[in-house]
């Protein structure tokens, strides 16, 4: 009863969202690692609930042209895709999202990590996203979680639990975006209009990014 009285206000505004046209430079799924296409950096994407492909819309197509511009081109990008399918009922949950999902995720910078051994790795979670790459960097072995150099976490779901920050992973090497009046960041689940405006700063996330691998 809970869920059904919430859902609502979760769908409505990502529904009004939805553009009815992209800009040719968002697509809206990545496959540089699964087509194995790796790079020097290698960005790897969780997408927001209920936004389409694997990399959604809001703003990780723009992270990852904006950090290919900086880097000169020499950048992969993956979205986090598979058991992860950005339902909304997974926000209620303990992790705000599901085991599955956050396994996902792993088994993505794990897959990084074997076809891609010389890349660096950069990660960014928006929304929904953001708990499942907050989770899945705590689940990797010491080895892995090394090779990520920096990550970018918009809406961050458990930006309250978590203290503003990844537990166990270096909070310089962080960057979480809470837009003013976005009351995801405030420990709920209510959606806000600036729940939605994280595109503005896909220019500054890519620059926080480039700076941690250049």
């Amino acid at each position: 009863m809970f869920l059904q009285a919430f859902l609502p206000l979760l769908l409505a505004p990502l529904i009004a969202a939805s553009p009815t046209q992209l800009d040719p430079r968002q697509y809206i799924s990545a496959n540089d690692l699964t087509s194995g296409n790796c790079k020097d950096v290698m960005f790897l994407f969780a997408r927001g609930s209920t936004e389409v492909g694997n990399m959604g819309t809001v703003v990780g197509p723009e992270v990852c042209d904006d950090l290919a511009l900086q880097l000169g081109g020499n950048v992969g990008c993956q979205g986090i895709g598979g058991a992860y399918t950005a339902g909304l009922g997974e926000n209620f949950l303990p992790q705000n999202t599901a085991p599955q999902d956050i396994q996902a995720a792993v088994d993505v910078f794990n897959e990084c990590n074997t076809k891609c051994p010389n890349a660096k790795i950069v990660a960014g979670g928006y929304s929904q996203g953001s708990a499942v790459i907050d989770n899945a960097i705590q689940k990797l072995s010491s080895d892995v979680r090394d090779k990520v150099k920096a990550v970018v976490l918009f809406g961050f779901t458990r930006n309250l639990q978590d203290a503003g920050r990844i537990p166990g992973y270096p909070k310089d090497q962080t960057k979480v975006y809470c837009a003013v009046g976005d009351l995801v960041c405030d420990g709920t689940l209510f959606i806000t209009a600036a729940h939605l405006t994280y595109g503005a700063n896909a220019g500054d996330a890519a620059s926080f990014l480039a700076s941690h691998v250049k």
